[in-house]
């Protein structure tokens, strides 16, 4: 369903490239478990009816995670407004909107696509920010569900949970037992070959995690034609959720890939390697190119 979101084709090749590899990789550690006499079939048959309850109910499982709540245009009614002229702008259906009690400044959306999705805010964003910036937020979070790359990031994170329940079934039923030639322990040997697949899909995913966020921005950004908006708005969250309890920070930290800005504790760094999200500057950097670029 195409919109008036700015495509990205940059983010489409990256996702096509990410669910081949990661298909291919889990295919053949599939084929590894299969090769060592593991019963895979059985791990298998159970992964595809979780995967498939994540995603269709994935929209309703981040909400129940993250304590979102829906909200009726009558309890939140300038929310409402403010997305429902984003969508008539975007051309895209009106996802449901949601609020979370959360002091921590921040929003997320979730759905596999643009008829079944949600946009969540934070109770903490709402007070801190200005509609303008507010405006930016959600453009931002729209676009995730118009470029669908919420549901590719869904299906990919799900893959990390399908080798563990492998992993943790293989060295179950085959620790400590070596193969025919008296090598090394089938279990030891999985283990080894399940941190190689969970390593690789992780840089992956998380490489993937930074593009959106910038394609994100652009697109948010070239909607509603006020960069300076958005970037406004993620100085202000990225400052704000410094003052925020570490206590806090660390029970939203698990969600970072969805969020906004990344829930991360005063001091607290982390290598641009494994990071969900971009660094802050050069976002504010391409928001700034987007600037120029709207002002010639």
């Amino acid at each position: 369903m195409r919109t008036r979101f700015a495509s990205d084709r940059g983010l489409t090749r990256r996702m096509v490239v990410t669910m081949f590899l990661l298909g291919l990789l889990y295919v053949a550690f599939v084929g590894v478990l299969i090769a060592l006499g593991v019963r895979a079939l059985v791990v298998l048959l159970i992964a595809g009816v979780m995967l498939f309850a994540q995603y269709f109910l994935s929209d309703r499982i981040a909400l129940f995670a993250m304590g979102g709540r829906e909200v009726s245009p009558q309890e939140a009614p300038e929310l409402h407004g403010m997305i429902d002229r984003l969508c008539a702008m975007a051309d895209m259906p009106k996802p449901r909107v949601a609020v979370a009690d959360s002091d921590v400044p921040n929003a997320f959306a979730t759905g596999r696509n643009q008829k079944k999705s949600v946009v969540c805010v934070t109770t903490g964003i709402l007070r801190r920010l200005e509609p303008q910036e507010l405006e930016g937020v959600l453009a931002h979070e729209l676009s995730h569900v118009a470029h669908r790359d919420v549901a590719v990031m869904t299906i990919a994170s799900f893959l990390g949970i399908l080798a563990g329940l492998m992993t943790r079934f293989a060295l179950y039923a085959g620790l400590g037992r070596r193969d025919d030639r008296g090598g090394l322990p089938i279990g030891l040997i999985v283990l080894l070959v399940s941190v190689a697949v969970y390593a690789v899909s992780f840089l992956l995913t998380r490489a993937l995690s930074r593009y959106r966020e910038l394609a994100a921005d652009r697109a948010g950004a070239l909607l509603t034609q006020r960069p300076s908006a958005l970037a406004a708005a993620l100085t202000k969250v990225s400052g704000e959720i410094a003052r925020i309890p570490t206590r806090d920070l660390r029970e939203a930290q698990p969600f970072n890939a969805f969020y906004f800005a990344p829930a991360l504790a005063k001091g607290e760094t982390l290598a641009n390697l494994f990071s969900t999200h971009p660094p802050l500057q050069r976002r504010l950097d391409n928001l700034a190119k987007i600037s120029a670029e709207l002002g010639r």
